[in-house]
């Protein structure tokens, strides 16, 4: 098994990210950190009690937040590895939701850490289409498709981005 410390954790490449679910540059949020485990992409997160939605079970909303940080980090990952690239290194994408669809399986324990797994199924041009699976104690309590699509490639001009920085 992998030393934490030797993971090249997604989040960590996201110049300037005050995102609540995976900024690092975020006080309060989430803190999420998403790294490759072969073809898959992994986040480890354990929940606060104030993130619960009835006693001792996690809030939906916060479970489609950790999924949708963690697939829009696994897009970004994903371009940079079929391009043969460090995170670090230029140019640099930024992806956003274009669609978010989960579905709840079985209630989630706000107790216990909680693990996700996503895959790329197919890119498109600058959409990602990802299947994320959603993890507490062993057993698959919720999973989702999502769809990121880059909204910024530092090579392109201001033109060329959805998102202008």
């Amino acid at each position: 098994m992998m030393n934490p410390s030797d993971k090249k954790y997604f989040q960590n490449h996201m110049p300037e990210n005050v995102c609540f679910g995976c900024g690092i540059n975020n006080d309060k949020g989430l803190h999420i950190k998403s790294y490759w485990e072969g073809e898959e992409s992994v986040c480890h997160w354990q929940s606060e009690e104030h993130y619960h939605g009835w006693s001792d079970l996690m809030n939906g909303g916060i479970m489609a937040t950790l999924i949708d940080c963690h697939c829009m980090g696994t897009a970004m990952a994903h371009a940079y590895k079929e391009e043969g690239r460090q995170l670090d290194t230029m140019p640099e994408y930024r992806y956003a939701t274009g669609t978010l669809n989960v579905k709840y399986l079985k209630p989630t324990s706000n107790k216990h850490p909680v693990e996700l797994r996503a895959k790329v199924i197919e890119v498109k041009g600058r959409k990602t289409v990802m299947q994320c699976d959603f993890f507490c104690q062993g057993e698959k309590t919720a999973e989702a498709e999502v769809i990121g699509i880059r909204v910024f490639d530092s090579s392109e001009g201001k033109e060329g981005n959805v998102f202008k920085s």
